[in-house]
């Protein structure tokens, strides 16, 4: 159970892109002071918990609504986190402007879609719909949890970040991220078509 939690959460982790998440809460934060960004990260951690939470335990219902196969929404979900490690390892990053420091930016858009995009609904979706067991959900939230807190922590340190790594720095380690999720997405692509054709 150990190994199964830690390959959870360092998947989990790499999906939620954590660099390009620090480069954008650095940009769209540029204005607080570091109280109003402590308290801004507290409410992301808190924010994407919940949401992550609904998604894994709301995606199988969701798959019987629509009458989805699990096979078919990893083969779309597979594509749609490829397109996002695409744009991660070219630097498309969007473009945003400083927020003002009176708006609160934790949930949207810092919470959805910066951190929990697409790509990262459609596996968070995917992993709940494969688990059956009470171990299974207890692992899948333990690796949750975890790595949204691993989160935190990097952008709790992005003061830190942006003095030792600089704009370059971040850039590179946002298209390492990019280049494990395209890994991440085949996988996901390939086992979802293994499927559909079995």
């Amino acid at each position: 159970m150990a190994s199964q939690l830690f390959t959870m959460t360092v998947q989990l982790f790499f999906i939620f892109t954590p660099f390009f998440v620090l480069s954008m809460f650095l940009t769209m934060t540029s204005e607080l002071d570091a109280k109003e960004k402590r308290t801004l990260v507290y409410k992301m951690i808190l924010s994407i918990e919940i949401i992550c939470l609904i998604l894994i335990f709301g995606g199988s219902y969701i798959f019987a609504l629509f009458s989805i196969t699990v096979d078919a929404f990893k083969v779309g979900a597979g594509a749609i986190l490829f397109l996002s490690a695409v744009d991660l390892v070219k630097g498309h990053e969007a473009q945003s402007k400083t927020i003002d420091g009176n708006t609160d930016i934790s949930v949207v858009p810092l919470s959805i879609p910066v951190t929990v995009g697409p790509g990262t609904i459609g596996m968070l979706m995917v992993l709940g719909a494969d688990f059956h067991e009470l171990s299974d959900y207890l692992v899948g939230v333990g690796a949750l949890t975890i790595s949204v807190l691993l989160l935190g922590v990097i952008l709790l340190l992005s003061p830190w970040f942006h003095r030792v790594l600089k704009e370059k720095g971040i850039s590179v380690l946002s298209r390492l991220t990019g280049l494990i999720l395209s890994a991440l997405s085949a996988q996901m692509v390939f086992a979802g078509a293994r499927g559909l054709l079995a």
